[in-house]
């Protein structure tokens, strides 16, 4: 999610937050970085499909007024949704409320379930 903010607001392209990113942070587990990289290139990869979804499911809302936590929080775990068929749904989206719990504002937690089960229940079968 970081990386996702990272390029989000700091407009920088997915080469150049991957060559930035992980100079800055501490030693992370080579497979921990691997899942995080995974999950960074999928949410680049799908990043059209993403938003769309994002924005059919959030009644009332445009994606540039979300939240920014929020919204990359969303392509992180929709990305995974799609690019990560074995995870179940149900887990890809208690993680993202742990984060968003950590990060979000506590009224956010809310909204992000309610979208993230509304694609969940629109990818079931697909």
């Amino acid at each position: 999610m970081q990386m996702l903010f990272q390029a989000d607001v700091g407009r920088q392209a997915p080469d150049e937050v991957r060559a930035t990113f992980w100079k800055a942070g501490d030693p992370v587990e080579p497979e921990v970085r691997g899942f995080a990289e995974d999950l960074f290139r999928a949410a680049v990869a799908h990043r059209e499909e993403i938003d769309a979804l994002i924005v059919a499911h959030s009644q009332h809302w445009r994606l540039e007024r979300m939240a920014a936590v929020d919204r990359n929080l969303l392509r992180m775990a929709v990305g995974e949704m799609l690019a990560f068929k074995g995870t179940p749904f149900p887990i890809v989206i208690n993680e993202a409320l742990e984060i968003g719990r950590r990060y979000s504002a506590p009224e956010s937690i809310t909204f992000l379930n309610g979208v993230l089960d509304s694609i969940a229940r629109s990818l079931i079968g697909k």
